[in-house]
């Protein structure tokens, strides 16, 4: 990501999740700041979405990140039933969680790079849109900067049973940053008797394990990111995240593929609202009770 500069892939999200809202019937992840948040820039911007919002490719996608956000509030709401009182979003972007968080004793905890939240202060502000005492913001550029420490600026508690949503992010990351953002993780809520921590992410497998028709997909949406300043470098088979995952702490991977997401989110659809072909990936763990 360049310094200084918003992500641009965070406003490409928020737009497919604001069109979501719009366009989707019936909706699947609800959100109603969705769209508010995104400001007269959204309006026009979605107004020419619009247009391909039917065309396979932008209506997988938009499939696909309805699905992650989905099974992540669904996955946070289990972790609060069972004792987790923060929820960290590494890599927020323009998510409203924090900001319509149902849960009154959940503290929430948005990371995200420097220029991206400050430009999201800005849109929040002009949205009329208030965050709440119980949400944090805690600047801080993985691949430079120390997560605990920003996180601890922020009131952080990392002895508290946590909840960890990861999407978006990792691809986009070196192996040493993921590697040390995950061994951080993996201590958290470790000194509190049946804590822990949970963790959602998204990740997608190497182009050589693709599909031949998916990887000239997965290569066409890799140069436009890359146009854009963020290039994917990261990427997992599901025993390489296992591996991951289990050196840092954590129990099993439960991961789900599209044909697996598309049930739990898309089954007896009219419109045609689904994840196409079998490459991505979303995955859950946890060191300890806080998600199963």
């Amino acid at each position: 990501m360049q310094a200084d500069i918003p992500s641009r892939t965070a406003w490409r999200v928020a737009l497919r999740r604001a069109g979501h809202q719009l366009w989707d019937a019936p909706v699947v992840f609800h959100d109603p700041l969705a769209v508010r948040i995104l400001g007269s820039d959204g309006d026009r911007a979605l107004r020419e979405m619009a247009q391909r919002r039917d065309e396979p490719f932008d209506r997988a996608l938009r499939a696909f990140l309805v699905a992650r956000s989905t099974l992540a509030e669904q996955l946070l709401a289990e972790a609060v039933e069972r004792g987790a009182r923060q929820y960290l979003l590494l890599g927020a972007g323009l998510d409203t969680f924090a900001c319509r968080n149902p849960f009154p004793h959940l503290r929430t905890f948005e990371v995200d790079h420097p220029a991206t939240q400050a430009w999201k202060k800005t849109l929040l502000q002009e949205a009329g849109i208030r965050l709440p005492p119980t949400a944090a913001l805690a600047p801080c550029d993985f691949e430079r900067d120390a997560l605990p420490a920003a996180l601890a600026h922020a009131g952080f508690d990392a002895l508290a049973p946590t909840f960890v949503a990861w999407l978006g992010v990792v691809p986009y990351l070196t192996r040493d940053a993921f590697r040390a953002t995950l061994i951080f993780l993996g201590t958290i809520g470790r000194d509190r008797h049946g804590g822990g921590c949970g963790v959602v992410m998204d990740y997608t497998p190497p182009a050589e394990k693709m599909p031949e028709a998916e990887r000239r997909v997965f290569e066409m949406l890799a140069a436009r990111v890359a146009k854009a300043g963020e290039p994917f470098r990261l990427f997992f088979t599901e025993p390489q995240l296992a591996a991951e995952l289990a050196a840092a702490g954590f129990g099993p991977l439960h991961s789900l593929r599209p044909a697996e997401l598309n049930e739990r989110c898309f089954a007896n659809r009219r419109d045609g609202l689904c994840i196409l072909g079998s490459t991505a990936r979303v995955g859950w763990a946890s060191s300890g009770e806080v998600i199963r």
